[in-house]
């Protein structure tokens, strides 16, 4: 059975260093899966990064679970956290590296976006955001 929606109370540090815990998992993923020039991966993982570190901040300031979201701008809206547009633009490409290596209708669009160029200017956006959230949110 999922308690995820009970009101009941939650060790909020454990769940919160849980979700940075996995997203620091995922971003040695994401380095392993550039490194062996699986990119589309690489950047399908990197979503996952900046979801976990998000919801590691719901968790934070709400102190219960995160909703079952993988729009990165809805997780941040629901965080309250003031992002710029250069923000908001890149946390929107990021979100559709999910949709774009999961659904078959996209994966070779996708695939073939994916050169190493393309791949190494959203890992360095995702590294940034990595830390900016982790520097304004976390600590």
């Amino acid at each position: 059975m999922d308690n995820r929606n009970n009101d009941t109370e939650i060790n909020v540090e454990k769940i919160v260093n849980y979700w940075i815990e996995m997203s620091e998992n995922d971003f040695n993923s994401m380095i392993d899966f550039f490194n062996i020039k699986r990119y589309n991966w690489a950047l399908f993982i990197g979503h996952l990064v900046i979801e976990k570190l998000i919801k590691a901040t719901y968790v934070k300031i709400h102190h219960k679970h995160p909703p079952f979201l993988h729009d990165l701008l809805k997780l941040i809206n629901k965080c309250n956290i003031e992002i710029t547009e250069e923000q908001m633009d890149i946390i929107d490409t990021i979100t559709a590296f999910n949709i774009n290596a999961r659904y078959d209708d996209y994966k070779l669009t996708f695939y073939k976006q994916c050169t190493l160029e393309y791949t190494e200017i959203w890992i360095n956006h995702i590294k940034n955001i990595r830390q900016w959230i982790i520097d304004t949110q976390l600590t």
